[in-house]
């Protein structure tokens, strides 16, 4: 895990320097990744994705021998998914995507730590993923966790603590407007939109692709019931020209 750390931080900084000089880093390794995806392309292509996987009409894509062979050349995911490790969140099938279609993240409670966030950063910078979407989901256990330390005082043990309190922060705000069950759901939403406001924002790279390249960083829902992801942002519909029931 040192090893993995260290390596994707040193890539990161090799990302915002080269993004610094205007560089472009495609070529060095994971050539034409991403290569003219937009945010709006790669939001209507999960949109798509989540209403076939909803309707049971999955198209399992890109699983031929010739779709390997082409990904043991390179990556080109067109968008970064952080989710909850959940096991009952899986984001390929949720967005009826192949193997080198999302770069997946998944850590409990859909958080970002240093290595999460080095992990997007190689995304956006390296391959070009254009798209960055946290999601978070009905019933997260880990969300639940954190309510019920704050609420009843209940004491995780080891590193569960730690992931216990970084959601906590959500949990208090969703307890200022919500009430009863209303406040686990206001927390997820909370909890998504607050990674999300963290990814968007973090420098000295992130922010610059968000500002200067396009990147797009979004919040959804998914809900266990229905399978259906719904963002949390109600004019991204509007504004992309999508209409999520269809």
């Amino acid at each position: 895990m040192g090893m993995f750390k260290t390596c994707c931080l040193l890539t990161s900084a090799v990302v915002a320097l080269s993004a610094t000089m205007g560089l472009s880093t495609a070529a060095a390794g994971e050539a034409k990744a991403g290569e003219g995806s937009t945010a709006h392309q790669a939001l209507k292509k999960l949109v798509k994705g989540n209403a076939r996987f909803v309707s049971g009409q999955m198209k399992h894509p890109n699983l031929s021998a010739e779709r390997r062979a082409e990904l043991a050349k390179g990556q080109s995911p067109y968008a970064v998914i952080v989710s909850c490790s959940d096991s009952r969140v899986p984001p390929e099938q949720v967005f009826d995507a192949g193997p080198g279609d999302l770069f997946v993240i998944r850590v409990a409670g859909n958080i970002v730590g240093d290595d999460a966030q080095a992990s997007i950063e190689y995304a956006v910078g390296v391959l070009n993923s254009p798209l960055v979407l946290v999601m978070g989901h009905e019933n997260c256990g880990a969300v639940g966790a954190a309510l019920k330390t704050e609420t009843e005082g209940t004491a995780f043990p080891g590193a569960i603590h730690d992931l216990v309190e970084s959601i906590r922060p959500s949990v208090q705000s969703a307890m200022k407007r919500a009430e009863g069950d209303g406040v686990l759901e206001a927390a997820i939403q909370d909890n998504a939109e607050r990674v999300v406001a963290e990814v968007a924002d973090s420098k000295p790279f992130l922010d610059q692709a968000v500002a200067e390249k396009g990147v797009k960083v979004l919040a959804a829902r998914y809900d266990l019931d229905s399978g259906k992801v719904t963002f949390y942002d109600h004019h991204v519909a509007h504004d992309h020209g999508l209409d999520h029931d269809h």
